[in-house]
């Protein structure tokens, strides 16, 4: 007697379109699932959101900057 246990989590039924997101550069719908680019959909939008941070693309609003006087 054999018993089949289902989890939800980490079931692949074909039938089921995989599940998608948006890319975080682009917005294109990519699989999460077998993507070597997580989160990304491609290795370029995985470059351009790295040389982005690369050159300080991405800030954090601050009132003031710190030792700015002292410059």
């Amino acid at each position: 007697m054999t018993h089949s246990t289902s989890n939800p989590a980490n079931s692949s039924n074909p039938s089921e379109p995989p599940k998608t997101y948006p890319c975080p550069r682009c917005g294109t719908q990519t699989a999460w699932q077998d993507n070597k680019y997580k989160p990304f959909c491609s290795s370029r939008c995985k470059l351009i959101d790295l040389g982005a941070w690369a050159n300080e693309e991405y800030t954090l609003p601050a009132e003031t900057t710190p030792f700015s006087d002292e410059l």
